[in-house]
């Protein structure tokens, strides 16, 4: 039987997925809309997407037991309170007694006791510490008193523990000038460390870090977390063995008997970290507000603890001391007018979606909207900035989970029976959450550990923020094959006699390249910057940005982007950002998300003065002015109300901050937003 020809009509059919990719691909630009407008649409939702918090792990239990704080926990707080405060006055060395005496009175408790000393170490800019923790290396031990600092550690053996676990309690104080609140601060871990010595209950170690202050809060932590996590076998000294004068204020013979008996001359040890709490006092507030518990969580590169400790410290606070707990919010949005005009509208569509079917429960009051995108805002940009809020961040490095607990009294704590209330309040939470992290089995793990906050009760989970950046970034590469098929079209059409060209799109490619290279030596330039002495932060940003423009100069002679076809150099550049940002959301989703709202439109929109009309070259200019991260920073200043000093040396203190703590921010700035712009820059100025 003779077989039918194939006429010239007939095709053959691609699988269905094909088709649905070469139909976006012919119409990548109404994509494009549709995708960019339902991605900002997306995180403008977020508030109203958010869902109350919940305990996931049920062997917490929140509150199940009744408080054991007695009054002789919080007097014998108040006597040590007082003698801290009368040896601040009286001695002039206390820098070194207070140390000893909180040491002192950790042992007559019945605890462990030793000290650790460490050298303060600034954290330095240092091209290959970056995705560690900031460098607190070399802790070595001086032997002057003037020059380092102690941190005092006390540590509880549980009576029902194996010693293979434990739970940190951090005091942050400056034994030099140490303050009231930093005073009330250690009463309320010593209240809770001394009911912690008599309990029967316990089954982790409890370990209580007083930690020495004076050279930054954060610097005291990590470095005795560095030298827990490392085998050491030195002696870290003893305070008045070292040189160190005594002081008569406090009896020498007792504090030489404890000192020489109890002390350890080598820092202890107990189990695995399974939590840890930074117990902070603020200012008091406002007459007649409530007492106020501040969590801050965010560490280093947008780590964050898991979702169960702020439960359950957030759920103890309201329900179990009267608290108002508070996170941190953007002041400046609650009087925005523009976003209480977005929650009026979503207000009005939850109201027509509730007439219409009851059950839809979509929509939130105004006011709610608004406080609920002031604490997104920040919760967005102090994960997405990579720098920790607080002396809690140096645990996230060792995957320990930790926040730190600033409670804010309403009224001053001056008066006796003030103080023992407030003693008592912060005692019971700090019991509280100790008892629930001591019922767990093994590490946190139930809940969530990527999400952002929209207040203390409420939490947008990374499945329900992820789909804004998935939608943001769904354009580049649908753009970058469109272009790549046109560029393919017009050259087969004009070189209809010449042998094609197939691979042309190396030339792009190479201009894309040298571009990024620049990217990575820029972001190398300031650690040989601060080799200059004597150097000013703004004679060092403009070292920077002239060293930066020369060595582009340089870079561009060779890149030959005047003759590469700019629809080919368009498609590898968006190809490349589209790479770019999706690995840096799997380093720091909050950076990738911010970072896909200013880089996507830009990459998008841009084309040749030449090509573009007079209404899309403006906008062009406008989203590339936005686009710059210098101009974004001082955008986003302007917008949120903050004004720190002058504009230059505050950019300079702001990018500093980033390569200081090793933020993965600093990374993607340099390596994935600043070469994408330049290179959309270049297609800008095209001459076709």
């Amino acid at each position: 039987m003779a077989s039918t020809p194939e006429t010239e009509d007939q095709k053959p059919k691609h699988r269905p997925i094909i088709r649905i990719g070469l139909l976006l691909i012919a119409h990548s630009f109404l994509f494009s809309v549709v995708c960019c407008t339902a991605g900002i649409v997306a995180l403008l939702l977020l508030p109203v997407l958010s869902k109350k918090t919940y305990v996931s792990e049920n062997a917490l239990m929140p509150g199940s037991a009744s408080p054991m704080i007695t009054d002789q926990d919080v007097s014998g707080a108040n006597r040590f309170m007082n003698e801290l405060t009368s040896l601040k006055l009286k001695s002039q060395r206390a820098g070194i007694e207070i140390p000893r005496l909180i040491a002192l009175h950790m042992a007559n408790l019945g605890g462990e006791v030793s000290y650790h000393k460490f050298q303060n170490h600034p954290n330095k800019f240092h091209p290959l510490h970056f995705f560690t923790s900031p460098d607190t290396e070399a802790n070595h031990v001086n032997k002057t008193c003037e020059s380092h600092a102690t941190n005092t550690v006390g540590i509880i053996r549980a009576p029902r523990g194996d010693g293979k676990e434990a739970i940190v309690l951090v005091t942050p104080y400056n034994p030099v000038n140490l303050s009231q609140n930093e005073a009330l601060s250690l009463g309320i871990a010593y209240s809770a460390f001394s009911l912690l010595t008599q309990v029967s209950w316990l089954a982790k170690d409890i370990i209580w870090l007083a930690a020495d202050s004076r050279y930054g809060q954060y610097n005291s932590v990590a470095a005795w977390l560095k030298d827990y996590h490392t085998p050491s076998f030195g002696d870290f000294g003893k305070l008045h063995g070292d040189g160190c004068h005594k002081s008569s204020d406090v009896p020498e013979s007792k504090l030489d008997m404890i000192i020489e008996t109890e002390v350890s001359d080598t820092l202890r040890r107990a189990g695995t970290m399974a939590a840890a709490l930074v117990i902070k006092v603020a200012n008091p507030g406002d007459e007649g507000e409530q007492d106020a518990l501040n969590i801050y969580a965010e560490a280093s590169n947008g780590q964050m603890p898991n979702l169960d400790l702020i439960n359950v410290v957030s759920y103890l606070a309201v329900h179990g001391q009267g608290l108002h707990v508070q996170v941190e919010k953007v002041v400046s949005l609650l009087d925005s007018k523009w976003l209480k005009f977005i929650g009026e509208v979503f207000e009005t569509v939850g109201k027509i979606a509730r007439s219409l079917n009851p059950q839809w429960k979509f929509g939130i009051p105004v006011k709610e909207y608004v406080e609920g995108s002031a604490t997104l805002v920040s919760s967005l940009y102090n994960q997405a900035l990579g720098v920790p809020t607080g002396s809690h961040g140096a645990f996230r490095d060792y995957q320990v989970d930790a926040i730190t607990m600033e409670i804010s009294p309403k009224i001053s704590y001056t008066s006796k029976n003030r103080q023992t209330q407030f003693l008592v309040r912060g005692g019971r939470l700090i019991e509280g959450v100790t008892r629930s992290v001591n019922n767990l089995l093994e590490k946190f793990h139930q809940s969530f550990f990527l999400y952002l906050l929209t207040s203390s009760n409420k939490f947008v989970s990374v499945g329900v923020y992820m789909i804004a950046f998935l939608l943001l970034v769904a354009p580049l590469p649908v753009l970058a094959a469109s272009l790549y098929s046109d560029a393919n079209q017009s050259n087969l059409e004009s070189e209809k006699n010449k042998p094609l060209k197939s691979w042309r799109w190396l030339y792009p490619t190479k201009t894309v390249f040298l571009i990024h290279l620049w990217g990575a030596i820029v972001s190398l330039l300031p650690y040989f910057i601060y080799q200059i002495p004597d150097s000013q932060p703004t004679s060092r940003l403009l070292i920077w940005a002239s060293l930066s423009l020369f060595l582009l100069t340089v870079l561009g002679s060779f890149s030959g982007s005047r003759s590469v076809q700019w629809t080919l150099l368009k498609s590898v550049t968006v190809s490349a950002a589209f790479i770019g940002l999706c690995l840096m959301s799997v380093i720091n989703f909050a950076t990738a998300e911010l970072g896909a709202l200013l880089l996507v439109p830009v990459c998008l929109m841009v084309k040749p003065w030449r090509v573009a009309g007079k209404i899309h070259s403006a906008l062009n200019l406008v989203l590339v002015i936005i686009g710059f991260p210098g101009a974004a920073f001082f955008v986003v200043k302007s917008a949120f109300g903050f004004q720190n000093g002058s504009s230059l040396v505050e950019f300079w203190y702001w990018v500093e901050s980033l390569w200081a703590w090793n933020s993965a921010t600093y990374i993607y700035i340099c390596m994935v937003h600043l070469p994408c712009w330049v290179l959309c820059i270049y297609i800008l100025l095209h001459p076709c």
